[in-house]
């Protein structure tokens, strides 16, 4: 699709159950699905995803809804430090009605979820905390949940190696404020109307990347919140075999969420 907003075409992959150009009157739920980094619009379908969603219909596991799945780069899904990539403006602006109006897709905030993996998870995380009237549910696997981002992390030497991408959006040199005013920690402490978001997170306990810890972190926030969820640490590393393997966890979570009853076979 054309955007307005980044001055630019922008790719996505509308992921359609078998009953879509079968039932021309049914409108479905949608969930946005925010790939990682390195990733593309196509990871779901390219690293076996939709297979596996497509099993769990066919279990009668899972009901059927629209997943929709956006490119998005190295953006973390959000507005960069320097305005240059809008990204979140675009998404919520101009992808969300844009998607909903051409795929037939259920009105209304109890319709729409987000999910998400690594940076994506963050991103799901990020618009859900920021947006919670806007979706009824967000998922994120071995998501990007830094409680405090290490200052060597933000060193310059450091963002000249192989870190630079970091500098793209949170700016060069690293602004730590802009980070933690974009964090899902912070929003999550700002938000209001959580109760109403259903939540759900899980991550390996020998995460590459330390998520693991933020993924706690981010549990004990919620829960000193009184904010209703459920959290998982599980074992693996950051890739996808972790995913595959708890993807269908979510999937299920997103279709309770929908209200949806899997179709009698």
């Amino acid at each position: 699709m054309q955007s307005k907003v980044l001055r630019r075409s922008v790719r996505y992959c509308a992921l359609l159950p078998s009953s879509y150009d079968i039932d021309k009157a049914r409108r479905y739920p949608v969930l946005y699905y925010l790939h990682g980094l390195g990733d593309n619009e196509q990871s779901l379908l390219n690293l076996g995803g939709w297979n596996l969603v497509e099993n769990l219909r066919e279990k009668n596991t899972i009901g059927e809804f629209l997943i929709l799945a956006p490119e998005g780069g190295r953006s973390f899904f959000i507005n960069s430090r320097d305005a240059r990539l809008r990204y979140e403006d675009f998404f919520i602006r101009e992808f969300v009605p844009a998607m909903e109006a051409k795929f037939r897709a259920r009105a209304g905030r109890a319709s729409r979820a987000i999910t998400g993996v690594s940076m994506g998870g963050y991103g799901a995380l990020h618009m859900a905390m920021k947006y919670p009237q806007m979706f009824v549910a967000v998922s994120s696997h071995m998501g990007a949940l830094i409680k405090q981002i290490p200052a060597a992390l933000t060193d310059a030497r450091d963002l000249g190696r192989g870190l630079n991408f970091l500098s793209e959006v949170f700016g060069q040199p690293f602004d730590r404020a802009f980070w933690d005013r974009n964090s899902p920690f912070t929003l999550a402490r700002q938000a209001r109307g959580l109760s109403r978001l259903k939540i759900y997170f899980d991550c390996g306990d020998e995460d590459g990347f330390g998520f693991d810890a933020g993924t706690v972190a981010f549990h004990e926030l919620l829960k000193s919140r009184g904010v209703a969820h459920e959290f998982h640490i599980y074992p693996g590393g950051h890739d996808w075999d972790f995913v595959s393997k708890h993807m269908g966890a979510s999937m299920e979570f997103h279709s309770h969420a929908f209200g949806l009853k899997p179709s009698k076979k």
